[in-house]
């Protein structure tokens, strides 16, 4: 699983709003996001509501993820 990079707080807080807004299908709903971004041509769009899924993705799951220290 590729993880962020980088995201802006912005980026949490439209992730954290699909959440709230479509639940489980949150993840997918950026997928459909970031192709229409695609589609467009709109490349940074498409880049950012990719990371905005994985972000999702990370926040549902509910393990830890990475290193503990």
């Amino acid at each position: 699983m590729y993880l962020p990079l980088y995201v802006e707080p912005r980026d949490v807080a439209q992730a954290e709003a699909l959440i709230d807004e479509f639940g489980k299908a949150a993840g997918i709903e950026a997928a459909d996001r970031a192709e229409h971004s695609r589609n467009v041509g709109n490349h940074m769009n498409f880049c950012r509501w990719r990371q905005i899924e994985r972000l999702i993705i990370m926040l549902s799951v509910e393990t830890t993820l990475g290193t503990i220290h």
